[in-house]
């Protein structure tokens, strides 16, 4: 395989990983009602059986900090994939809703620690000028997947054809993952790669970490409650309320998209800037208009404000370093993934002792106080020294 040729295929490994965890989440509310049916339970019981799935996803960013010390990628992505297609083959088989949590979890794991894999290929696979631009496109591809995929699970859920066969589908992806893994040549992410020149991570990069942290619970914050905001304080219609969350992800999906070019003519260090400055802005509106139709227009432009932040500021961070390290990149993810992972106890509590305005306010406090981090990694960020020198 030529380099070009092979380059391509890495890097469509490292988006259908994106695309895969995606396409797990995406139909839970539509396959709940045929799975109630298929186990005999109800469907609360069968909807609390996806916290092994999100809950493995947090293992899995665990297990990511120190696993690509021991295994390479290439292994790691024919291993986890092969097995994931194995086990989601296999739930046309499952009887027992026990047996399906198990599975769940272990797509979970395997997700998590193949989230960091993809992440930590586009960083050692692209150059610092294209590297944001390839790690939107991944967020792209998640986007994709929640559209496509929660059609397709309607479509099949709609024919009969069982509440499985989703995601007997996504197994067929997940082993085009492993297959294409076995053919490739990935980066090395061993320890003797970095053995001679570690590079040491300043104190801007942990700034980027908590600021990962403050983006996903600050974006549940507002996703989790601005539907019941809209119904209980607003007096909005159910369908109304709903639509809200699906104008946020619409937007940032055309985001994602405009975000993939426009980071190449910006630079990522302006656009982390931008970024959290119109997340903040963006999300003000949210809790200060009470017209459901104008907080219908607003949910999808403040999506679209989002500009691809997450992945921006992994970039961001990745560029702090000479060599962006395997640990790095998943530390950055585990920071998100905790923020995603605390969201629904942090903001339920905050809701049970106040109201449901005060937690969208809470969502906005998040992004300030992002944004004042992401000032202060900007001045701390040892390129911006050189740059000032070089000015000079």
């Amino acid at each position: 395989m030529s380099p070009k040729s092979n380059q391509v295929s890495i890097t469509l490994v490292s988006f259908l990983t994106y695309f895969i965890l995606s396409a797990m989440l995406a139909p839970i509310g539509i396959l709940s009602g045929p799975m109630a049916e298929h186990f005999g339970q109800s469907i609360t019981d069968v909807t609390k059986q996806f916290s092994w799935l999100t809950g493995g996803i947090l293992v899995g960013a665990v297990i990511a900090l120190f696993i690509f010390d021991w295994i390479s990628l290439r292994k790691l992505f024919m291993v986890i994939y092969g097995m994931v297609a194995l086990v989601l083959f296999s739930f046309v088989t499952v009887d027992s809703l026990e047996a399906a949590r198990y599975i769940l979890g272990f797509v979970g794991i395997g997700s998590g620690v193949g989230l960091a894999g993809a992440a930590i290929t586009i960083s050692h696979s692209y150059s610092e000028d294209r590297r944001a631009s390839m790690l939107v496109i991944t967020d792209g591809c998640f986007s994709v997947a929640g559209f496509a995929i929660a059609w397709t699970a309607t479509y099949l859920v709609g024919r009969e054809f069982g509440w499985s066969s989703t995601y007997q589908l996504i197994g067929f992806i997940a082993a085009t993952v492993a297959i294409l893994a076995a053919i490739s040549r990935f980066p090395n992410t061993l320890p003797e790669e970095h053995a001679e020149n570690p590079s040491p991570w300043p104190l801007s990069v942990w700034l980027c970490v908590v600021s990962l942290f403050l983006y996903t619970l600050g974006q549940y914050s507002m996703l989790f409650w601005l539907p019941n905001y809209a119904t209980t304080m607003l007096g909005a219609e159910t369908g109304q309320a709903g639509s809200l969350v699906g104008q946020f992800w619409l937007g940032m999906f055309f985001a994602q998209v405009f975000v993939a070019w426009w980071v190449l003519k910006v630079g990522v260090r302006r656009l982390v800037l931008i970024a959290s400055v119109t997340t903040f802005c963006g999300s003000l509106p949210l809790w200060n208009v009470s017209d459901i139709e104008w907080l219908i227009v607003l949910a999808l432009v403040w999506g679209f404000a989002n500009l691809a932040m997450l992945k921006a500021i992994l970039s961001f961070a990745t560029e702090m370093v000479e060599v962006p390290g395997a640990r790095l990149v998943s530390l950055l993810l585990l920071g998100a993934t905790v923020g995603t992972a605390v969201s629904p106890y942090v903001t339920s509590q905050i809701v049970e002792w106040t109201n449901t305005k005060t937690i969208l306010l809470f969502g906005s406090g998040c992004y300030g106080a992002l944004f004042l981090l992401m000032l202060v990694a900007r001045k701390l960020d040892p390129r911006e020294s050189n740059v000032s020198i070089q000015d000079q």
